[in-house]
């Protein structure tokens, strides 16, 4: 993703409660990227990083990332969800 961190995407998330603790995350959308999480405040940071990932591995396959899923935040609203823990 060189150059695009302005870019935002919008990506469906399945975190799965993991037996010792924290989360295994998957995109139902992006089946490559998988990664985990020890509390719901690293999420962001990991699918951050594990998306970086998976954008490398679609560049050097060839293979075009699924443009649906980039939101252009200058033309549009972007909605999203935010998973908070309660107080």
């Amino acid at each position: 993703m060189k150059g695009t961190m302005s870019r935002v995407y919008k990506i469906p998330l399945l975190l799965t409660p993991q037996a010792g603790g924290g989360f295994t995350i998957t995109s139902p959308v992006i089946p490559e990227l998988v990664t985990e999480a020890d509390s719901l405040a690293e999420v962001t940071e990991n699918v951050k990083d594990a998306l970086l990932a998976v954008h490398e591995i679609y560049e050097e396959s060839g293979r075009e990332f699924p443009a649906n899923l980039l939101q252009d935040t200058d033309q549009a609203p972007v909605c999203f969800e935010l998973l908070l823990p309660a107080a």
